[in-house]
């Protein structure tokens, strides 16, 4: 008789364990997206960075080109 009381605690139990494993799985699947998102959103950056480099350097090419010219 004993076993019959313990099975609906037992199916609790097992449903409780359930969901944190369903929390767990969901909480790994956040955390790939999240690093996901961050490495696109870093690609960005660099992209920006990049271009805003090479702006820079065509401007001091300009300025360069404008100061040999305006010497000559």
């Amino acid at each position: 008789m004993a076993w019959r009381t313990s099975i609906p605690a037992f199916s609790a139990a097992l449903l409780l364990c359930g969901c944190g494993l369903a929390e767990t799985a969901g909480t790994a699947a956040a955390t790939g997206a999240s690093a996901a998102e961050q490495a696109k959103q870093a690609k960005e950056v660099e992209a920006q960075v990049r271009q805003q480099v090479e702006d820079a350097q065509a401007q001091v090419r300009k300025q360069l080109e404008d100061a040999e010219a305006a010497a000559n």
